[in-house]
């Protein structure tokens, strides 16, 4: 199936079936996910804390998500692979149009960006070049440090229209669906009524948004040292590989 082809799949969920997305920063992990089903793998730039050990995303560049990208389509037949760019890498639409293409030559089948009404010219720019674009709204992770932290989002009913403003803007220039991050719960449900295509919630609550998108080292506990209150780990993998690590090193001792 074409790039084009899966994000229309994606975008035709609204209103039918909730969309799964995860994400996924490796070979192994896009097959995996691949093979279990999942609608949309996201090569998120939260590699940047979970795997390359940064404190926040803004220090992720292009060559991080192009590495990964490309690990990740390698391993992918079916889920639509979006590409994260990166903070600074479509500052302008010449910017985001090149970058993106540069991520689509990688592998990816889409890529995201953060923001609403500031971002409509690149987004444009992109789409009308036939790659599709995830939106973001809501709480945005590369304006932590502008932002002094992160933040919840839709507390007042002024910030809950801006948000809407933004998704629809992002909905008209052409976006197949958008992320909501860490909106409060009656908010982001108001939003997604409000809009056509698919809100991918994360930190709204449950049931709030047409979908939700997880990060797999939560899901999958291979990140102990912090985990978002609203994330739900369902397996142990940071345990079983620190015992299989401590099994392999007692053996050792006892040659």
């Amino acid at each position: 199936m074409k790039p084009n082809e899966k994000a229309s799949r994606i975008k035709s969920m609204k209103g039918s079936k909730p969309v799964s997305c995860l994400t996924g920063y490796d070979f192994a992990t896009g097959k995996l996910l691949d093979e279990a089903g999942v609608d949309l793998i996201l090569v998120g730039d939260s590699l940047g804390m979970v795997v390359l050990g940064f404190p926040d995303t803004t220090h992720v560049t292009m060559e991080h998500m192009l590495h990964h990208t490309a690990a990740v389509a390698r391993g992918v037949k079916n889920a639509l692979v979006v590409g994260d760019l990166p903070i600074h890498s479509y500052d302008t639409p010449a910017d985001a149009l090149a970058n993106a293409q540069r991520l689509v030559e990688a592998g990816a089948d889409a890529v995201k960006l953060e923001g609403g009404l500031m971002q409509i010219e690149k987004v444009k720019a992109i789409i009308d070049a036939g790659i599709p674009v995830f939106g973001h709204m809501g709480m945005l992770p590369q304006r932590v440090l502008t932002e002094g932290g992160y933040k919840k989002k839709g507390k007042s009913e002024g910030e809950v229209d801006a948000i809407i403003e933004g998704c629809v803007a992002l909905q008209e220039a052409g976006c197949f669906a958008i992320v909501l991050e860490s909106v409060v719960g009656a908010s982001a449900a108001k939003i997604t009524d409000a809009i056509d295509i698919p809100m991918i919630g994360i930190g709204c609550g449950e049931g709030n948004c047409d979908g939700e998108i997880a990060v797999i080292t939560d899901v999958v506990g291979a990140y102990p040292w912090f985990v978002p209150p609203f994330a739900t780990v369902r397996a142990d993998v940071a345990g079983d590989t620190k015992r299989a690590a401590e099994a392999y090193i007692a053996n050792m001792k006892m040659r």
